[in-house]
């Protein structure tokens, strides 16, 4: 009887091995992959790397903009010297007038009555002086003869000085009422527009200009010259010391997008105002076209030079540290260095440095920060 073949089992065990063997590499690889990118981003954590740029010349000028208000070359309200009715006007609002030109009249039928007694006392004080003159001369003539006593003859010559100087008083109360009477006309004092008007026909007005009317505050007209204008504007302190009279400057509106109008500093206040800290300064600008109105607000752009201009760097690059502002420099070494800097004109996006910065300096852009004096770093450097 033949016994029975025997079962292989070998190649059993040795699957069994295979499989865990593939089970493990599967499961190890994935920890070595995460670990060597730990390690790698631990390595770039060590020496981050950064950007630098090179500081650039800041630029000779700067334009300051500032808000301004234009207003006309001369201005004036228009009163009464004189009490009285208004008879007649003859210039409304928005009335370009020539300088004399007649604007109103006005009745004075009191202020002519006055005037004409005072030319009669006037007349009536001639005749006096006239009499005592030559009762004076008479007397003195008959003086030489004896005729009359010294007293008397004193008496008479101090008769007619006083005749005389009574005379002078009447001729001149007739001057002041006929000066007064000549107010009766109100003129313009300047070429310029009308801007108000408060009287009409039959308004009560007077003199020194006191209300005559509910409301009105005794102005008659209001008149601006405006072939010429005043600009004015309020320079920060920082830069008051480069604003000049004779600079030339330009305005701008929004009513008229791109144009300029040309003007030129024509004085400033020579002081700081110590609420504001700004200096207050006078552009003149030609307006014979009419485009500018009095009254309107505009922007004045002022171009200011430096005779020392520092160095220039993106706004990016700075560290505002306890210390004051600081800026991180790559060194040669390869290791950040912290310098304090001053911040001179600001640009917007960039700024001026004024001192603390070197122009062979790289200078980390965008530096975090956490950033430490000595700390390595990797760059990638910026044109």
């Amino acid at each position: 009887m033949e016994s029975p073949t025997p079962t292989r089992l070998r190649p059993i065990p040795a699957a069994i091995a295979g499989l865990v063997a593939i089970m493990l590499v599967a499961g190890i690889m994935p920890r070595l992959h995460a670990r060597a990118a730990q390690t790698h981003q631990i390595d770039e954590q060590r020496e981050p790397i950064v950007s630098t740029i090179s500081p650039k010349q800041a630029p000779a000028t700067q334009e300051l903009l500032l808000p301004a208000s234009v207003m006309p070359w001369a201005d004036a309200s228009i009163y009464a010297r004189t009490s009285g009715y208004v008879r007649q006007w003859y210039a409304d609002i928005g009335t370009h007038v020539k300088a004399g030109q007649l604007l109103a009249s006005i009745e004075t039928p009191e202020l002519d009555a006055h005037l004409q007694q005072a030319r009669a006392d006037a007349a009536m004080a001639e005749a006096d002086y006239r009499f005592a003159s030559s009762t004076a001369s008479r007397w003195q003539t008959m003086l030489q003869t004896q005729s009359v006593s010294q007293q008397d003859a004193d008496a008479k010559t101090s008769d007619s000085d006083a005749k005389r100087a009574a005379l002078q008083s009447k001729q001149a109360d007739v001057t002041q009422l006929q000066e007064m009477v000549s107010y009766q006309k109100v003129t313009a004092p300047f070429d310029g527009v009308i801007t108000v008007r408060n009287i009409d026909i039959g308004s009560l007005v007077t003199a020194g200009g006191a209300p005559g009317l509910a409301g009105m505050r005794g102005e008659l007209m209001h008149i601006e010259q405006t072939d010429r204008l005043r600009v004015f504007a309020d320079v920060p302190q920082d830069d008051a010391a480069s604003v000049q009279p004779g600079a030339a400057v330009y305005l701008t509106s929004q009513q008229y997008p791109g144009r300029r109008f040309t003007a030129t500093i024509a004085r400033s206040a020579g002081a700081i105002d110590p609420v504001s800290r700004t200096l207050h300064v006078e552009a003149d600008i030609d307006n014979r076209d009419g485009a500018l109105m009095p009254g309107a607000y505009a922007e004045l752009h002022l171009s200011l030079p430096n005779s020392s201009p520092g160095l220039q760097l993106p706004a990016s690059a700075l560290l505002f540290r306890p210390a004051g502002v600081t800026v991180a420099v790559l060194g040669s070494d390869g290791k950040a260095k912290l310098k304090q800097v001053t911040i001179g004109r600001d640009f917007g996006v960039y700024v001026e440095i004024a001192t603390g910065l070197q122009p062979a300096d790289r200078v980390i852009d965008n530096p975090g920060d956490s950033i430490r004096d000595g700390e390595a770093l990797r760059t990638n450097s910026k044109t």
